[in-house]
């Protein structure tokens, strides 16, 4: 596991998957505003790369933009050449993530196993998303933590809201990605608001 990736304490990964370039600067304020500092906007919707690049124009600096659904050598590229600073993946492709960890991004792939997480890992994986979360109960997330590198980023993915976190984090998880219980594309800005804020309130009582 290399280094590169220092994340604040129980980041909350923001994934967005068919945002369009034109809704992404509202989308981006309002997230940034609740404090949220990784976005990802998945490349199996029309528009991703541009969506990425609309995002990064009013990001703060210490924010970290990028790409989700990143299956390739080429997804990969059309990300960084975005300006896309973050790899996330749904699986455990060895070849893409030590692509993506040459050309200096931040990758994040998608384990369900501890064997997909050791090579993962081994193929230089800054941290692991656990998906789909669903699949891989907080018991799991114990198990698996208890025979990882110390200190291993290990974040879920996939059914996560605010009331369901606490049991991930007594196992052993490092922080989160949200979908679908935060953001849909043409989700009304208040609702986005909302939820942005409840899932950081969540956040906020874990730490303490």
């Amino acid at each position: 596991m290399t280094t590169l990736f220092s994340p604040p304490a129980m980041p909350l990964v923001a994934i967005l998957r068919g945002l369009t370039p034109a809704e992404a600067p509202d989308v981006g304020r309002i997230l940034f505003d609740a404090g949220f500092r990784m976005l990802e906007v998945p490349l199996n919707r029309p528009g991703a790369a541009d969506a990425i690049k609309a995002l990064l124009k009013i990001a703060p600096d210490d924010a970290v933009i990028g790409g989700g659904t990143m299956l390739t050598v080429a997804h990969v590229d059309e990300v960084k050449e975005a300006g896309g600073r973050l790899m996330v993946s749904p699986n455990c492709d060895p070849d893409v993530i030590a692509y993506a960890v040459s050309r200096n991004m931040i990758v994040l792939p998608g384990v369900a196993t501890p064997s997909e997480a050791f090579r993962a890992l081994q193929a230089g994986a800054h941290g692991l998303k656990l998906f789909p979360a669903e699949m891989i109960p907080p018991a799991a997330v114990k198990a698996m933590a208890s025979v990882l590198p110390p200190g291993t980023p290990l974040m879920p993915v996939g059914g996560i809201r605010p009331d369901n976190m606490a049991p991930y984090v007594d196992a052993g998880a490092t922080g989160f990605g949200i979908g679908g219980q935060l953001y849909k594309p043409g989700v009304d800005q208040a609702a986005l608001k909302a939820s942005a804020e409840a899932f950081f309130a969540s956040r906020a009582s874990l730490l303490r």
